[in-house]
């Protein structure tokens, strides 16, 4: 096999601050076989020797929690993600509406939530844009459209409408819908009229998205929702070449339908299985436990601070979420739950503790995704379970989101409960991840916040809730080995070592000697997954 050798900079082992550096590393079919002085030994049969500039070679990284698919998306679409207020977004999406009078449905995304008080958007604010199309734009969290009248006329969505049982439709004192629409059980009312995006159009966003994502360094992805119509996109990616990055399928189980899918999921994991591709694999079931809390949705243990009686809305009947987990763990998936609230954490460590008791001990590696608040009783069961606690790092910070929305629904006391990292990386399995689209992609700010819990102008001083900061190697791991681990990958990929076989990022710089704040100055010079260089693109 072609052999590469890498000099002239620091090979790292890890990010960690003890880790092994090395002058130059070789590498055989993407299998480290030499380092140091044995590299530059092989240097003169190399078929490629990649001067590093003075920089540096270490592990990829990767996302425990992503949404490819739909990042690549928001890129065929108006692009209303850096609007700063709603005329920008109505003024955005006629634009693109009267260049694109092709498209009978028009979508967008991701707003910002928090330009409209208390995040509700009119649908009459849409219709002076495009009247007579409907529009259906994602807010940045992904569990709120927003649409214009035309879209709730097609969908049959009035004030006749009752009140979905897995899903809110905010409405005006007449009763008639405001013009949003939260969590899948509502914003489903739309899929029997409206036409979706084409499989060209998916398969488009894959190319573009792995190909971002390579870019940024980053060579494993869990994509963290698929429906069946993506996985025949993907597997249409995979046989044109057009990933550039490694992705896990994680199949999204319907609380409706869910074991009509049994033989779905089955099947869609045989077929990527058959490929043989490295860059694809189906190995996982997601279930969305609850919501988010700046809607009201995500599941609370005690009343939400600003609407009295309220505590979310669970997307699961506890037992039927625990035999649908134990089903899908007993054919092998990985369970990856999306809990926000403190009572949907509490469910989904129940529902593992239930697992286990019923299928036994194995090497499953359960994911809780996001982990906003958990209740301190709850922390020490992360460990005792084996369950990797995968946390977006970006959102550990006084953002307008937190602020506006946020924090009032909570109050002071769940607020500092928010984002256990450092409590967690003591004792459980911690990753990271991006939940990109909903926010940046990039590590580089996600890895700061951890570390500093500051925005980018560096408030609060000392850092928001600042005994959850980590040290800066941590957070480098958590992106990196952490997310290998998260992949049943971490003895093959998480380290740079002879014999090994991981995937492989060249830096200018070690990021473990920047300030935090700085990172984004840490420049991706090239990627390589699965023993072939996917990015070579100067990033800034």
């Amino acid at each position: 096999m072609p052999t590469t050798v890498f000099t002239s900079g620091t090979i790292l082992s890890s990010y960690r601050a003890d880790a092994d550096e090395h002058t130059a590393a070789a590498v055989q079919d993407g299998r480290i076989v030499a380092v140091g002085a044995d590299a530059l030994a092989l240097r003169s049969g190399a078929e490629e020797t990649v001067d590093l500039l003075g920089g540096v070679l270490a592990p990829a990284f990767g996302d425990g929690h992503a949404h490819p698919l739909q990042g690549g998306l928001e890129k065929l679409g108006p692009q209303v993600r850096s609007c700063g207020s709603v005329d920008e977004i109505v003024a955005c999406v006629k634009e693109w509406a009267d260049a694109h009078p092709e498209q009978e449905w028009i979508y967008g995304a991701s707003y910002d939530a928090t330009l409209a008080p208390e995040g509700l958007f009119d649908a009459r604010w849409l219709d002076a844009a495009v009247p007579d199309r409907p529009v259906v734009l994602r807010a940045w969290d992904y569990h709120t459209v927003w649409v214009n009248s035309e879209a709730l006329r097609r969908a049959g969505i009035d004030a006749t409408t009752p009140e979905p049982a897995l899903g809110r439709i905010p409405r005006r004192p007449d009763g008639e819908p405001l013009g949003i629409l939260q969590e899948p059980g509502a914003v489903d009312l739309l899929l029997p009229v409206e036409p979706g995006r084409t499989h060209d159009e998916r398969v488009e966003a894959l190319r573009l998205a792995t190909a971002e994502y390579a870019g940024l360094g980053i060579a494993w992805v869990q994509d963290a929702w698929v429906e069946r119509p993506e996985v025949e996109a993907y597997l249409e990616a995979s046989v044109r070449g057009l990933l550039s990055t490694r992705v896990n399928l994680a199949l999204r189980a319907d609380p409706l339908r869910w074991r009509d899918q049994v033989p779905e999921f089955v099947e869609s994991r045989r077929r990527v299985e058959e490929l043989g591709d490295p860059l694809l694999t189906a190995g996982t079931v997601k279930v969305f436990v609850d919501g988010v809390i700046e809607n009201h949705t995500a599941a609370m243990l005690d009343d939400y601070t600003d609407t009295p009686g309220d505590r979310g809305l669970p997307n699961w009947e506890a037992g039927e979420l625990a035999a649908a987990a134990v089903t899908f763990d007993k054919l092998g998936f990985q369970l990856h739950l999306h809990a926000i609230g403190d009572a949907a954490t509490r469910t989904a460590l129940d529902v593992f503790e239930e697992v286990e008791r019923s299928n036994g001990p194995r090497d499953r590696r359960p994911v809780i995704a996001h982990v906003q608040v958990v209740d301190p009783a709850d922390l020490p069961r992360f460990a005792a379970l084996g369950v990797i606690a995968n946390f977006e790092p970006l959102w550990a910070q006084l953002d307008p989101m937190m602020v506006a929305l946020t924090i009032p629904r909570l109050g002071p006391e769940r607020e500092r409960l928010q984002y256990p990292i450092r409590t967690l990386l003591g004792s459980a399995a911690v990753s990271f991840g991006s939940d990109w689209p909903v926010s940046s992609a990039d590590w580089r700010p996600g890895v700061a916040t951890a570390v500093t819990r500051q925005t980018d102008d560096r408030v609060p001083d000392g850092g928001w809730t600042p005994a959850e900061r980590i040290p800066l190697t941590d957070a480098l791991e958590a992106y990196s080995s952490g997310v290998a681990r998260q992949a049943f990958a971490r003895t093959e990929r998480g380290e740079l070592r002879p014999g090994s076989a991981p995937d492989l990022v060249w830096l200018d710089t070690d990021p473990r000697h920047v300030d935090p704040h700085d990172l984004r100055s840490v420049r991706v010079l090239g990627t390589w997954v699965a023993g072939i260089r996917r990015a070579a693109t100067v990033r800034s």
